[in-house]
């Protein structure tokens, strides 16, 4: 079991790391374990489900409920794919601000390592990292612009010694000491979308950058990539942010 935690208010890059970080992790065969919060919590619980593996949410709420609401579905979806909600507090307690704080010290504790991959230097995150820490597991963090508010919390871990720092998904792997499955490669049914995936690996990620990259106009590049999306060689993150699944 891994942690993949962060801020709520993630940018394009925590976006995108988590995503790939936590679905090549599930795809290795580990059990992401989030907190169902928005922003990275719930980019790492659905890239886990999007990779076919299993997911767990620790809640700050009894288990009658789900904070926010928006996530109704997709904790349904976890339930539904194998993974599981857990919760401390008895049926009917509400989301309090502190629960959060709390349950946090479970999510450290439950996992054999917590990688934080964006955060502010005040976030939660910070407090699970910390936790994890002080349990003995083992902590990673992701790098980040020095410039960025919410690389702050990761670069601080760093440079402190309590995280180990990744650059990419194999550093997690190496560190947690098991193999990665066998990963099957996403292939391209055209030239377009050959250029669209050589894109997303080389680093871009919004639809700007891949129209112009591509040199397509809106509407092609919109006919090619719901195509892709269709056929599940890519996912939307929303706001015009892409990744390859």
């Amino acid at each position: 079991m891994v942690a993949v935690v962060g801020t709520r208010r993630p940018t394009a890059y925590g976006e995108r790391v988590t995503y790939q970080i936590a679905g090549e992790l599930a795809k290795a065969g580990a059990v992401i374990v989030s907190g169902l919060a928005i922003g990275v919590d719930s980019i790492a619980h659905r890239a886990a489900l999007d990779a076919g593996g299993r997911t767990v949410a620790v809640l700050a709420h009894g288990l009658d409920r789900i904070y926010p609401p928006r996530h109704r579905g997709l904790a349904k979806e976890i339930l539904a794919s194998g993974g599981a909600l857990v919760s401390e507090y008895d049926i009917g307690t509400p989301a309090h601000k502190h629960h959060f704080v709390e349950r946090n010290r479970l999510i450290a504790g439950l996992c054999a390592a917590t990688i934080v991959t964006e955060a502010a230097t005040k976030s939660g995150s910070l407090i699970t990292a910390h936790r994890a820490a002080k349990y003995n597991r083992l902590v990673m963090a992701v790098p980040g612009n020095i410039t960025s508010v919410y690389s702050a919390g990761p670069n601080n871990l760093i440079r402190t010694n309590i995280a180990t720092p990744i650059t990419s998904t194999a550093d997690a792997i190496v560190a947690l000491g098991f193999h990665a499955r066998e990963a099957v490669p996403v292939s391209a049914q055209s030239p377009d979308e050959a250029k669209i995936l050589e894109l997303l690996e080389g680093g871009a990620s919004n639809s700007e950058d891949l129209i112009a990259g591509g040199n397509f106009s809106a509407a092609q590049f919109a006919n090619i990539i719901s195509l892709m999306e269709i056929t599940g060689k890519v996912r939307n993150l929303g706001a015009g942010q892409w990744v390859v699944r």
